[in-house]
């Protein structure tokens, strides 16, 4: 049974998981979902950075994607010293591709990994420096030596001024003494995963998951922790991942279980009380006070953004946020609405978006958003790309409102399982209004199919019909506030 390094990566996450996707494929397969149009983006960006990245080299040998081990030994004998995706496989069957190898003039290797991130990740999910250690690992069991390890990845210095330059674009860090440090302990977890796929049976009734946060949860958690409640502990907002280990470690997974004198924020606390009485906590002293303090008009803002790892526009650096799309619902005290909608048709700067918008608007009245540090992110980087509209933009951030902010604290139901994302907020509040009979549904299907229509010139679809499903969707986030504002303000 195969190892890979996305099966490794996968094991220090969750070894449970590994084992269900390597003995119990269909299990896995129930369980962990539809392929995300986000992971296929991230596949596409990393293929165009690699396809940059081996512009680096001169000389360097493409060997055929699905190339054998055997293979590419007979390649590596051969005169040449730069290859291109070799690959290498041990006696206990631990597989390595390596993005480049070069072969150095004493016999040994230099292995380089490509990264599309704009740094070297560390972090549990990701750690690019296990990733490199697993591929030298592989390489010196097959009795090749590795003498140095460098991981490529993008310049967040980088600024894309006409045809991309890779030595301006990517950045090369020799990791050899790091992996030195990690290497003996990477080992270990090799052969710990090694021996773990190839086991007839485990305990399928928890898995290493179970005692973390919600966001690193592994796909087939459900399955292996099947007795967890519908309002678990998971759900508490920021709960840090020594409290759920304490509460899960004494038995209490259900929100109801937490013992009254469990030390918990007062955002928390709110949030346990919700489900405690079966109804909302609301403030609605501290809502009323908060909405006295907006000014008329308001007007409810939406982005939608483009990133990509390469930038696609001049003056842009890699995954900066391209704004694509906006829609504004803007409310007088009358009562009276009115909505402007832009959306790009081409990849680039929205000069005539933010013309658009400022005639819309002018420079009066409170802006309400959505998390309103991603609006305000955006507006700070069009400052820089289009300092025309530097006053425009700065008022919107000096008068910039965040309704989500309301739902931390002042309004707080479990109906909305600990989250304050609209979509949640939006069908408990408002259930007249849904997302679900939309095309597009959320923002990275507003990204995925925007991007398609104006880079793919093969793109199948009508434009028309696709485009009005992008508008659609942009104006039902900014309705979705108005909608959630006049339920506040009505308490």
């Amino acid at each position: 049974m195969l190892l890979t390094k996305t099966d490794f990566i996968q094991y220090l996450n969750c070894p449970e998981s590994l084992w269900l996707q390597k003995n119990r494929p269909d299990i896995y397969e129930e369980y962990k979902g539809e392929f995300s149009l986000f992971l296929e983006k991230l596949i596409k960006e990393g293929y165009e950075v690699e396809a940059f990245a081996k512009l680096l080299f001169e000389n360097g040998v493409d060997l055929p994607e699905d190339a054998s081990p055997e293979y590419t030994k007979t390649a590596l004998d051969s005169e040449n010293n730069l290859f291109f995706q070799a690959s290498f496989i041990t006696e206990k069957g631990v597989f390595a591709r390596v993005d480049v190898l070069e072969k150095l003039p004493d016999g040994s290797f230099h292995i380089y990994e490509i990264k599309s991130s704009t740094s070297i990740k560390t972090d549990k999910k990701h750690n690019h420096l296990k990733d490199a250690c697993f591929q030298k690992y592989v390489l010196q069991e097959c009795g090749f030596k590795v003498s140095n390890v460098s991981i490529i990845n993008l310049n967040k210095e980088y600024i894309r001024q006409g045809a991309i330059i890779p030595k301006d674009l990517l950045s090369i860090t020799n990791v050899t003494n790091e992996i030195d440090l990690l290497y003996s302990t990477v080992v270990n977890e090799i052969n710990t995963a090694t021996t773990l796929i190839t086991k007839d049976i485990i305990n399928l009734t928890e898995c290493s998951c179970r005692y973390k946060t919600r966001s690193n949860h592994c796909d087939s958690f459900y399955f292996f922790n099947a007795d967890i409640p519908e309002y678990s502990v998971y759900e508490i907002g920021r709960i840090s991942e020594k409290k759920v280990i304490q509460l899960v470690e004494e038995g209490n997974t259900s929100i109801l279980d937490i013992p009254s004198d469990f030390e918990l924020n007062s955002k928390q606390q709110t949030q346990v009380e919700s489900i405690r009485q079966q109804q909302p906590i609301i403030n609605t002293k501290a809502i009323a006070s908060t909405f006295s303090k907006l000014q008329y008009p308001l007007h409810f803002v939406d982005y939608e953004t483009y990133a990509s790892a390469v930038p696609k526009v001049n003056g842009l650096s890699p995954h900066k946020h391209l704004v694509f799309q906006v829609s504004i619902h803007t409310l007088n005290q009358t009562g009276e609405l009115t909505h402007f909608e832009w959306l790009g048709d081409s990849m680039e700067l929205p000069k005539d978006m933010l013309n658009k918008m400022q005639e819309f608007t002018g420079q009066q009245g409170t802006y309400i958003s959505w998390n309103a540090p991603f609006e305000m992110s955006r507006n700070k980087d069009m400052i820089d790309w289009l300092p025309e509209f530097t006053g425009y933009l700065m008022y919107m951030n000096e008068h910039m409102f965040d309704l989500m902010n309301l739902f931390k604290e002042d309004y707080v139901d479990y109906h909305f399982h600990g989250s304050t994302s609209i979509k949640k907020v939006l069908p408990v509040l408002c259930p007249q209004f849904s997302y679900a009979d939309l095309e597009v549904q959320d923002g990275t299907m507003a990204l995925d199919t925007w991007g398609r229509i104006v880079n793919d010139p093969n793109f199948v679809g009508d434009i028309e019909k696709t485009r009005k499903n992008l508008l659609a969707y942009c104006k039902l986030d900014t309705l979705a506030m108005v909608e959630i504002y006049k339920f506040l303000k009505e308490l």
